[in-house]
């Protein structure tokens, strides 16, 4: 289990750094689309293919930051009912979501977005706009991006069963509810 463990830590890191990349992709999105928008306005022009390189990017923020999102555990998540479950209940809750619907349908995915990105790469599709750009780099985001959720994916449920084993505390960071509740709150003195 501890080969495991690095080996998820090596996950972790993976998507830790994809996941600062990806955020200076939002200030180059907002940059080429404040650009663009001047231009448009003041000079009466506009192109295309920054208009294409826009959604390129930000297609790449939501792609390869979703195993960044799934590291930081701010994914959606459905609390109301995850809130009421134990530590040990919410690991259970969550192998069972990534065995059966998470991985599968990552796989599923890549399975089928792989010969969408081949057939753009030998074909040299491009954009149907005049002036746009090639089709390949976005469409090889979607398996890349959905590789990198599955790795993270397999991460957690290492995480998961090693919390679930006693060898790790746990991985989202839920205190115990025994010593939560009896611990005063963090911004209170305790009173004597």
């Amino acid at each position: 289990m501890n080969r495991l463990l690095k080996l998820s830590g090596l996950v972790d890191a993976l998507n830790e750094r994809v996941g600062k990349a990806v955020m200076w992709l939002i200030l180059a999105v907002v940059l080429i689309s404040a650009g663009n928008a001047v231009s448009r306005k003041v000079f009466r022009m506009s192109s295309n293919a920054l208009l294409d390189l826009q959604w390129y990017l930000y297609s790449g923020v939501f792609l390869l930051g979703a195993g960044y999102a799934f590291l930081k555990n701010v994914h959606v998540r459905i609390d109301f009912i995850s809130a009421r479950l134990t530590a040990r209940g919410r690991s259970w809750v969550d192998i069972v979501g990534i065995i059966v619907f998470l991985a599968p349908f990552c796989g599923m995915l890549i399975q089928m977005s792989w010969p969408l990105f081949l057939k753009a790469w030998q074909s040299g599709e491009m954009s149907q706009n005049a002036g746009g750009l090639i089709r390949w780099p976005v469409y090889l985001l979607i398996p890349s991006g959905l590789a990198l959720l599955l790795i993270q994916s397999a991460s957690e449920l290492i995480k998961r069963i090693a919390f679930l084993r006693g060898l790790i505390p746990d991985p989202l960071g839920h205190a115990p509810a025994e010593s939560a509740a009896a611990a005063p709150p963090a911004d209170t003195p305790e009173a004597g």
